[in-house]
């Protein structure tokens, strides 16, 4: 027991440096990118955990963080749906399955869909000439697709790889160009204007891979990953790139370090380091404390992060059946919900 409070001592002091340094470092915009959705996480244990899920072995839902995170799966079939009720009424919904045929020997298949629905809108363009300095030009809808096809695979028992080649769409709707601006010629003070429609909608393709690597101390587990890796496209004259993100993790069960416990019991502590293209790099710190391998509660800090530093969930497992919840305060945004569902056979 001396061992575990020495540890979580040490990580809570860890978590108040790190809030600290939250306070005293700047958020602020580094680059462009777009396709943000790409960034937006909505399994629940992982929400939970505040993202610190590179080193972690985590079934189909890996292919969200890490791909490498597949390859140890002990099961046949994993699959999982998560609802994410994200800001500004925005629903994310995401949904994995990986497949583990020949017990591994051949590697691990996986499956990922992210699907966004970003609501509806009132459409207007600019025109002088009517009364209220625009033409109403009805509602429409915005969404965004991503649908991933990845593999990982034991390189050895203690070395993992893996990665994901994700099909992303996002449709942000047409807009209405002026062009042959000239004089009105009952007005010269009004200018007015043809206008030419262009679609705002891309397609490109966008990469993950990764690495786990178990160090042989007890539940020791280094990882690394690589996320949306793409290539430059552009919405009419403006280039963009998908949110590319570089991350280090460390991962331990540290009740390993006792040598009795009273009950079945686990707390999982994990840390990742991410780099960032478009924002300053941000140190995520998650715990998952389990009972019987059948109930968890979750807890989590970013730091470098405007409105969601701290995050929290619980989770209930029994016959390969399993249900997270996450809970994030999202400051003037309130609070983000997230759901997940899995079965794993």
């Amino acid at each position: 027991m001396k061992k575990l409070s020495s540890i979580l001592f040490l990580t809570l002091l860890l978590v108040s440096f790190l809030s600290e340094y939250n306070k005293a470092q700047e958020n602020k915009k580094l680059a462009q990118t777009g396709f943000q959705f790409l960034s937006v996480i909505s399994d629940a244990r992982g929400a939970a955990m505040a993202e610190a899920m590179t080193s972690l072995q985590v079934g189909s839902s890996a292919l969200f963080f890490n791909p490498a995170g597949m390859a140890d799966m002990t099961t046949s079939f994993d699959v999982s749906g998560s609802i994410n009720k994200w800001i500004a009424d925005i629903n994310h919904t995401a949904f994995s399955i990986a497949i583990n045929p020949f017990n591994g020997d051949y590697g691990v298949f996986g499956f990922s869909a992210q699907l966004v629905d970003y609501g509806d809108f009132y459409g207007t363009v600019v025109n002088r000439a009517s009364p209220q300095g625009y033409d109403d030009t009805g509602i429409f809808s915005l969404n965004a697709l991503a649908i991933g096809v990845g593999y990982a695979k034991k390189i050895s028992d203690r070395f993992s790889i893996g990665g994901q080649i994700k099909w992303i769409q996002q449709d942000l709707g047409e807009s209405f160009i002026p062009v042959n601006i000239r004089v009105n010629p009952t007005n010269e003070d009004i200018r007015i204007a043809d206008t030419a429609t262009t679609s705002n909608k891309l397609s490109p393709l966008v990469f993950d891979f990764g690495t786990q690597f178990r160090t042989g101390i007890k539940s020791l587990v280094f990882g690394m990953s690589v996320r949306n890796f793409s290539k430059e496209v552009e919405y009419v004259d403006e280039g963009i790139q998908a949110p590319m993100v570089f991350t280090l993790g460390i991962s331990m069960d540290v009740m390993d370090l006792l040598e009795k416990l009273p009950f079945n019991q686990s707390l999982l502590v994990s840390m990742d380091a991410s780099h960032y293209r478009d924002h300053p790099e941000q140190i995520k710190i998650g715990l998952d404390y389990k009972i019987m391998d059948m109930f968890a509660i979750r807890g989590g800090y970013v730091s470098s992060n405007d409105q969601n530093d701290f995050t929290y969930g619980i989770g209930v497992a029994k016959y390969g059946f399993s249900f997270d919840y996450s809970y994030t305060p999202f400051g003037v945004f309130n609070s983000v919900q997230r759901f997940t569902f899995r079965f794993t056979l």
